[in-house]
Parts: C-alpha cells; sequence; structure tokens
C-alpha cells in the first residue's frame, strides 16, 4: 500500500536505503558463517571436486610419449605409422624406462586395449638393444599388434590432458576407430546394470522403511508416556551402534546355522536350512533395520505436531475411523514422509558395508565397484567416473524431488 503510493524513482531509493540499513548485519552474519563455509570448502567441496577432477585426468600418454605424439600429427590413421614414429616411439620408451613410469604407461594403455601393458613392458625391456635404422621392423618383430594402426589411433587420442574414456566407461558407452560413440559389447556393458541394481535396491529399502516406520511412529504417537519414550529407545538404539557391528549382527542371525534358521526348524515352518545369507534378502533387510530410524524420525516429529482433536472432530462429524485417517491425520504427515524417504533413498544409493558382508554377487552397488578400482585396481580414474555418476544420479533425484515436492514440504521436524 505504501509502494503503491511512492513514485517509482522514490520506490527505488528506498529499496536502496534499506539493502544499507541491512548490509552490516548481513556482512555480520557472513562474518560468523565464514570459518565453517572455509572449512566446510576445505575439507568437503575441495577433496571432492579434485576426486572427480580424476575422472577426465589424462597424463600418463601426453607425459611418456611427447616425442610420439608430435611424429603422429601427420599420420594418416589408416596405415602403419612410418619410421619416424617408431624412432620416436623407441626414444621416449627409453626415457620411461630411465625414469620408470613404462608401467604406468601400459596400465593407462592397457584400458583401452588388454594385453597393453605385457607389450609395453617386454619392449622397454629390449628397447637399448634396437638396431638404428631397424627400429621399425625390431619394434613389429616383438609383436605384430604394433603393426596395427589402431593400436596408434588410440595413442594419438590421448594427445590430450583430459580425456572422456573414464565417464563413457561409466555409462557403458566407448569410442570406436572411427572416433563415434559406440555402446560396448553386452557381455562387457556391467555399470548400467550396477546403476540400475543400486536405484532398485534403495528403494525397495526406503519403501520397506515406509511400511514399517509410518505404523512405529503413530503407535509411537498415541502411546502413554512411558510406553512411547521406551519404543523410541529402541528406534534410537541402532543409531548408537556402530554400522560393521550391527552388519556384522546380521550375518549372525542370517547365516545357515544362524539363529533365524534355527527357530524356523524349530516352529517347523521349514524342514530345510534356507539360505538367508549372501542373497537380495539379506541385503535389504539388513539395510531396512539400519536404515529404519532416518525414515521413522522425521515422521515421528510431523505427526507429534498434528492435534489430536482433528481426528475427534471428523468421528463425530460421522466419518469412519479409516477415512479419517486417511483423509485428515495422512496427508499432515506428507512432509514427514517426504523428508525420511529422501534421507534413507540417498543413504541407500552409497551403501557398501552391509551389501559386501550380506549380499551375494548380484547385490554388490556402485559403491562396492568404486571401492574395488580404489583399493584394488589403483584405477583412480575409473572410480571417479563411477563416484561422479552416483553423485550426478543422487542430485538428479534430490532436485526432481524438490520440483515434485516442493522444498517447502519437506521437513524434518
Amino acid at each position: 500500500m505504501i509502494q503503491s503510493l511512492l513514485a517509482p524513482r522514490e520506490t527505488s531509493a528506498l529499496r536502496r536505503s534499506v539493502k544499507r540499513a541491512d548490509r552490516p548485519h548481513q556482512l555480520r552474519a557472513f562474518g560468523l558463517a565464514l570459518p565453517a563455509i572455509v572449512f566446510l570448502l576445505l575439507t568437503f567441496a575441495a577433496p571432492i571436486g579434485y576426486f572427480l577432477l580424476t575422472s577426465v585426468k589424462n597424463p600418463e600418454v601426453r607425459e611418456t610419449l611427447p616425442q610420439t605424439l608430435a611424429a603422429l600429427t601427420g599420420w594418416d590413421g589408416e596405415t602403419t605409422p612410418p619410421e619416424s614414429v617408431f624412432t620416436a616411439f623407441a626414444s621416449d620408451l627409453s626415457q620411461a624406462k630411465r625414469s620408470n613410469t613404462a608401467a604406468t604407461l601400459g596400465k593407462r594403455l592397457n584400458y583401452e586395449i588388454p594385453g597393453m601393458r605385457s607389450r609395453i613392458m617386454s619392449l622397454t625391456r629390449k628397447i637399448d638393444h634396437l638396431a638404428p635404422g631397424m627400429i621399425k621392423a625390431e619394434i613389429i618383430a616383438t609383436d605384430p599388434a604394433w603393426a596395427d594402426p589402431g593400436t596408434w589411433r588410440v595413442i594419438q587420442r590421448n594427445v590430450g590432458s583430459l580425456t572422456p574414456y573414464y565417464l563413457l566407461t561409466a555409462v557403458d558407452l566407448q569410442r570406436n576407430d572411427q572416433n563415434t560413440l559406440t555402446r560396448i559389447a553386452k557381455d562387457q556393458a556391467v555399470f548400467l546394470d550396477i546403476l540400475g541394481r543400486t536405484l532398485w535396491i534403495a528403494g525397495l529399502v526406503t519403501l520397506t522403511t515406509l511400511a514399517l516406520g509410518f505404523p512405529t511412529a503413530y503407535i509411537i504417537c498415541i502411546a502413554p508416556a512411558r510406553v512411547a519414550a521406551l519404543m523410541t529407545l529402541l528406534v534410537l538404539l541402532p543409531l548408537w551402534t556402530s554400522l560393521l557391528v550391527r552388519t556384522t549382527a546380521w550375518v549372525v542371525l542370517l547365516q545357515t546355522d544362524g539363529i533365524i534358521n534355527q527357530i524356523l526348524m524349530a516352529l517347523h515352518i521349514t524342514t530345510d536350512k534356507m539360505q538367508l545369507i549372501l542373497t537380495r534378502f539379506g541385503t535389504i533387510t539388513a539395510m531396512t533395520h539400519i536404515q529404519l530410524p532416518f525414515t521413522l524420525l522425521p515422521i515421528l516429529a510431523i505427526m507429534k505436531t498434528i492435534p489430536p482433536a482433528q481426528m475427534r472432530a471428523a468421528r463425530s462429524l460421522g466419518a469412519p475411523p479409516i477415512s479419517a485417517f486417511w483423509r485428515i491425520y495422512a496427508p499432515q504427515t506428507l512432509p514427514g514422509v517426504a523428508a525420511g524417504c529422501l534421507m534413507t533413498f540417498i543413504l541407500s544409493l552409497g551403501y557398501y558395508i552391509t551389501p559386501a558382508l550380506v549380499g551375494g554377487p548380484r547385490d554388490q552397488m556402485l559403491s562396492n565397484f568404486i571401492a574395488t578400482y580404489i583399493n584394488r585396481d589403483l584405477n583412480w580414474g575409473m572410480a571417479a567416473a563411477l563416484a561422479g555418476v552416483l553423485l550426478f544420479v543422487t542430485l538428479s533425484i534430490y532436485f526432481l524431488f524438490l520440483r515434485l515436492v516442493g522444498a517447502d514440504r519437506i521437513r524434518l521436524g
């Protein structure tokens, strides 16, 4: 109303004055938050950014074969390179032998051409004994693969310091000899299947925790104070125990001679011991137990804010109990349901210990393969690419969820 009575110029001046008046308070608030912002940037954002940069870094070929890449500049890519390329290649390998970088080069090229590491290492051992003027013939004599133009095309396309190889492989794509994108062969395309499995398991765990957590939260909410306090304690108890301890406990429970099988046979529910460990059932069960509090607590916090008088009013107006619950009570719990399900789903996407100990080979999630590439294969580029894909999918689901549900409807309490 006041702004409508002021001229546009006066309105703009008033806004600037208000902003100037608020600026000291904003700077003071920013100064108080600055240590936390710097801490998060140094310990969280920077390491993640550097790790993701590893998924496109490609220094091995460029640094180890500079003369070879320069000699390949005018090569047609269709025939075996000329003698000058092989001479430059021998010179680079001789230098790599002295600097102990040949193994790194062979490992990098082996990702794209199987067997390249052994070829590089075998040739490096002989490189100082090649006769001048006969280098091309002698290199080809060690292995016919050196006469294949496809081998040199792979070396040539790694001239850049950045490469899309790891990211393409993480989504089952590759560049062929014509430098066009193609699908990886079906018997080698595994990562999209693993990503789908990860999303499927995370979704099942989310639905299971919701099915168990929603009625449990409602019972806690309407129970007497002492009973509610005891039930809440039982819900919180898993959070006070190490994740590894909880998962190991499920290994004991689910194994062939475990407690669950003994109880089932004692009750004559089954006559044979069931395979519960190293199965999808065991993975879902253990993950549900661990994630249940993360789904239940936001729902419980919202339920405690809903006045009980609403249900009594609906009943007094003639609404049946079930209809009153689903039309009056349940819609008001949606902010807690949204927050709990989103938290559980995102946390479940990154599970590593539980599937590794309780699940079978077909239950391993994307994080297990990231750990394998880091710890066993020492392939940081592939690990970073898979982590980048998982991060992208997680953020996409998060922002899609916010778009569909609305950020104002997601509440933790």
